[in-house]
């Protein structure tokens, strides 16, 4: 059973900007080919279609983008003065203590119900470093390390330890004694957090925050949101999801696609058209036709219907006046070779369906669209960390101008950023290993247990699956323990099928159970 979240548009021709002479300055000008749009489904087997998202366009030069002479070359990107997203508040349970990693920093995160608000602490206890995230909310509502005992309030004040003698020193007021609070806030119903622990950032939610996507706020719009751990780095999630070329290539079979009427190969892979408008410090923005998109570092990808381009059809304005979509990618810098992904397409159409089908049914098919690049991009990245990230524009040849967004997010990171996370001397600098592909492609532990739909479809499923098998062996044992004659045929009968269709469902179960919740691989060879 697969579930489908689907994206279409019309097609779009757009007239090619006229070559100038001039250097461009405000903004980056792509002359192209016409082209179409790219309809991109979330899914598989299913004929609804919710909205198609556009693809960008190529790039003019093989090159990277040119430079605007209006921006300052001394302006950086400072990696640890923004906020970062942790997860989605549905997929956090107030009852327990969750660990996460961000940029390369261990926090624990839980709902402290004194303040009524989600904090983010460093994941170890002061007094000997144990992880908090292991721990527990005590019954006065405080995070206690379950390693002795420690109890700490919501601003990270230890109020308890079981060991200090009630009549002696207060330990726990020891400055030593605290554990480090981070500032946090909830924006777009997911959880964010500023990286540094410094007193003056205490109010810094009240000078700066979060990036804001007001589609996922809109009541109008529907707002289902997945998260996935992700085992490539940070830079190759974000290029990929800026990459619409592609998807009829690497999830071929289960991403939908518009066909032109004279394709040259059968995924019917075509030229793309961009404009890019804006490219500075704060990211980029990109007219794509029918939508827009920006890259809003160092985390959202965001990709919106285009308010300023009238519709080629009556029939599509009228269409184009009620329906609205965005995209929306929120990716997180985890560690070298490993990331987070937060993933929420808000459409102000279909709002039944989110209604009534369980959000795990939808995380069906688009676990499967990132299984089917999952391990091309992570060889890739190997062979990226090998050439050296400030070789990319030497080693990748982008001679076409359908990687004009990937290259511009490169030529960002280069120019602003360093050409890279910084990790601030944490790591080495080598990737890790690369697993058994099963261990590689898992489902369970990079999605199921940080989900909470699916977490509890996979425990009732499983649940389903063991009553199916005892009802299989008590039908056999009540039939082996039937008297001959004390039952008609036509019981025994009917007991002998019922364990048959037990037995059988309960092995489909657990096939669909593995598949679905554990492991699904992609064999492109055969697509």
């Amino acid at each position: 059973m697969e579930a489908v979240v689907a994206f279409s548009v019309p097609s779009l021709h757009i007239t090619a900007a006229p070559e100038t002479p001039t250097p461009l300055r405000k903004s980056m000008f792509f002359r192209t080919e016409v082209g179409s749009p790219i309809s991109m489904v979330l899914g598989s087997n299913s004929k609804s279609k919710l909205f198609t998202a556009l693809s960008p366009s190529p790039l003019t030069e093989p090159s990277n983008p040119p430079e605007p002479e209006t921006e300052s070359r001394e302006e950086k990107f400072d990696w640890y003065s923004q906020w970062y997203p942790v997860m989605p508040i549905c997929d956090l349970d107030k009852r327990r203590p969750h660990g996460k990693r961000v940029m390369g920093i261990d926090v624990v995160v839980w709902w402290d119900r004194n303040e009524g608000a989600w904090q983010v602490f460093d994941d170890a206890c002061p007094h000997r470093l144990a992880p908090l995230s292991e721990g527990r909310i005590d019954q006065w509502g405080r995070l206690q390390c379950v390693y002795h005992g420690w109890c700490f309030n919501g601003s990270g004040e230890c109020k308890f330890i079981p060991q200090a003698p009630p009549d002696g020193p207060p330990f726990h007021t020891f400055k030593r004694s605290c554990v480090a609070a981070y500032p946090s806030t909830v924006q777009n119903d997911i959880l964010w957090f500023w990286p540094s622990t410094d007193p003056q950032y205490k109010d810094i939610i009240t000078r700066k925050r979060p990036p804001y996507m007001p589609e996922i706020d809109d009541p109008s719009f529907t707002k289902l949101m997945g998260n996935r751990d992700i085992p490539y780095g940070y830079e190759v999630l974000i290029e990929n999801l800026m990459d619409p070329a592609h998807v009829p290539y690497a999830h071929y079979g289960i991403m939908r696609t518009q066909k032109p009427k004279e394709k040259a190969d059968r995924e019917g892979g075509r030229p793309l058209e961009l404009l890019i408008e804006k490219f500075d410090v704060n990211g980029f923005t990109a007219d794509q036709g029918w939508s827009k998109s920006k890259f809003m570092p160092p985390s959202i990808f965001y990709a919106y219907a285009n308010p300023d381009k009238p519709a080629s059809s009556a029939e599509t304005q009228k269409s184009s006046a009620q329906k609205k979509f965005a995209l929306i990618f929120v990716c997180i810098p985890v560690s070298p070779g490993k990331s987070r992904l937060i993933w929420c397409f808000p459409r102000n159409f279909g709002l039944w369906m989110d209604k009534i089908v369980p959000r795990w049914i939808f995380h069906v098919g688009q676990n499967l669209i990132l299984d089917s690049d999952l391990y091309l991009l992570h060889v890739e990245e190997h062979k990226l960390m090998d050439v050296g990230p400030d070789n990319w524009a030497k080693a990748c040849f982008v001679p076409t101008k359908s990687d004009a967004l990937v290259v511009g997010f490169r030529k960002w990171l280069r120019k602003y950023a360093g050409g890279q996370v910084d990790w601030r001397g944490k790591y080495s600098g080598a990737l890790p290993p690369t697993p058994p592909r099963e261990q590689l492609m898992d489902r369970y532990w990079s999605h199921v247990v940080n989900c909470s739909s699916c977490n509890y479809a996979y425990k009732s499923l499983n649940a389903v699956e063991v009553v199916l098998q005892i009802i299989s062996v008590a039908s056999i044992g009540i039939v082996a323990t039937m008297k001959q004659g004390a039952v008609s045929a036509v019981t025994r009968n009917s007991m002998v099928v019922l364990a048959l269709i037990s037995f059988a469902l309960s092995r489909w179960l657990a096939h669909f159970i593995h598949k679905t919740f554990r492991y699904h691989d992609y064999d492109h060879a055969f697509r």
